[in-house]
C-alpha cells in the first residue's frame, strides 16, 4: 500500500529544513517573457549548496535518522548530492550508486560532500538495482529511493508553500515524481484551482505514459540530454501519488531543451543543466490556458561539454 503524502508534513517541513534550501527567489524577466510570448515566473531552485531542489527533501528525510545509520541510494547526481550534504551534517555515512555514464562533475561533487560513489550499471535504473542489492547485504544499510519515500516528496513540496499565492498554471519538471508529488499535494489542498502540469523529456517518457495509463509503464531506454530526469522504470508510489492531482503532462525534446537553456542564459543570466530548463522549454513550445504561468527552475550542475555545446 502506498503511503500518502500529507499536507501537514509539508507545512512542518517548511519550517524545519535547513534554511540554505528555503525561500529561493521567485522572479519574472521581461526579456524572457518576450521570448516565451507571455509572462513566465521562475522559482529558482539553483542558488543553494547543491544547486537543486533536492536538498529540501533529503534534509527533511534525514531528520528521522540517527548518527551512525548508513544510507544507500541511487542518483543521476543531484539527489546523491542532497543525501550526501544532509548526511555529512548529521554524521551519517552515505553511499551513492550512479550509472557508469554519470556526469563526472556530479560524481566528483558527491565525493566532495563525503559520499562514497559507486559507478555500476548502464543507466540510472540499473544503478538503482545495484544500490538496492548492496543495501540488502547488511542490516545497518538503509536504502532510500527518491520518489518512493514520502518525506522526500513532502520536503520538495515546501516549494509550493513558498509560491503562495499560486500561479494559474504551474509547470513542474517530471523525473521520478518526487517534486511533482509534493508540490501537487500541497497545491491541490490549498490552491485547488491551480493547474499542475508535469514536463518530461521526450526521450524519457515513462512517467508521462504512466500518468496517461494511470499505472507504471517502463520504456526500453531513456535517451535524453536531461540526465536528471532520464527515468526508464517509474517508481510505482510516485505514479500513484500523481493520480487526481496532476492535470496534464507534456513532452519536450532535446532541441527544445537546448533552446530553453540558451533562453535562460541569455535573459536571466543563469546556466542550467538540461533538466533544469524543462518548464521553460514547455512554455516556449506548448500552449497553456490564459492566466499567470510559472515554473520551477531546478538544477545547474552542468557539464563542460554542455557549455561547449551551447556556445
Amino acid at each position: 500500500m502506498v503511503k500518502p503524502l500529507q499536507v501537514q508534513h509539508i507545512e512542518e517541513a517548511a519550517g524545519l529544513i535547513d534554511p540554505v534550501f528555503r525561500d529561493s527567489p521567485y522572479v519574472e524577466d521581461a526579456a524572457l517573457a518576450r521570448r516565451v510570448g507571455r509572462d513566465l515566473a521562475l522559482k529558482l531552485e539553483t542558488l543553494n549548496p547543491i544547486r537543486s531542489f533536492k536538498g529540501r527533501g533529503a534534509d527533511y528525510f534525514m531528520h528521522e535518522l540517527s548518527a551512525g545509520q548508513q544510507v544507500v541510494c541511487a542518483s543521476a547526481g543531484n539527489f546523491g548530492q542532497a543525501i550526501a550534504y544532509a548526511g555529512r551534517a548529521r554524521g551519517i555515512p552515505v553511499t551513492v550508486f550512479c550509472a557508469r555514464s554519470a556526469n563526472p562533475v556530479k560524481a566528483d561533487r558527491m565525493r566532495e560532500l563525503g559520499a562514497e560513489v559507486v559507478l555500476d550499471g548502464d543507466d540510472f535504473d540499473a544503478a538503482k538495482d545495484a544500490a538496492r542489492a548492496y543495501a540488502d547485504g547488511a542490516a545497518d544499510r538503509l536504502f532510500v529511493e527518491d520518489g518512493h519515500e514520502p518525506r522526500i516528496s513532502e520536503g520538495a513540496g515546501t516549494i509550493a508553500v513558498e509560491l503562495a499565492p499560486m500561479a494559474d498554471t504551474l509547470l513542474v519538471p517530471l523525473g521520478n515524481g518526487a517534486l511533482i508529488g509534493g508540490v501537487a499535494c500541497w497545491t491541490k489542498a490549498r490552491a485547488p484551482k491551480t493547474r499542475i502540469v508535469g514536463v518530461c523529456a521526450a526521450g524519457a517518457p515513462s512517467m508521462a505514459e504512466s500518468w496517461r495509463r494511470n499505472a507504471p509503464f517502463s520504456t526500453p531506454e531513456a535517451r535524453t540530454i536531461a540526465d536528471g530526469v532520464a527515468v526508464r522504470v517509474p517508481v510505482p508510489a510516485a505514479v500513484e501519488r500523481m493520480r487526481g492531482l496532476v492535470d496534464d503532462v507534456v513532452l519536450v525534446d532535446d532541441d527544445q531543451i537546448r533552446e530553453a537553456l540558451r533562453a535562460v542564459r541569455d535573459t536571466v543570466g543563469l546556466i542550467l543543466e538540461p533538466s533544469g530548463a524543462l518548464g521553460v522549454a514547455a512554455a516556449l513550445h506548448h500552449r497553456f490556458p490564459s492566466g499567470t504561468l510559472a515554473t520551477i527552475v531546478t538544477g545547474s550542475n552542468f557539464s563542460p561539454e554542455l557549455l561547449a555545446e551551447l556556445r
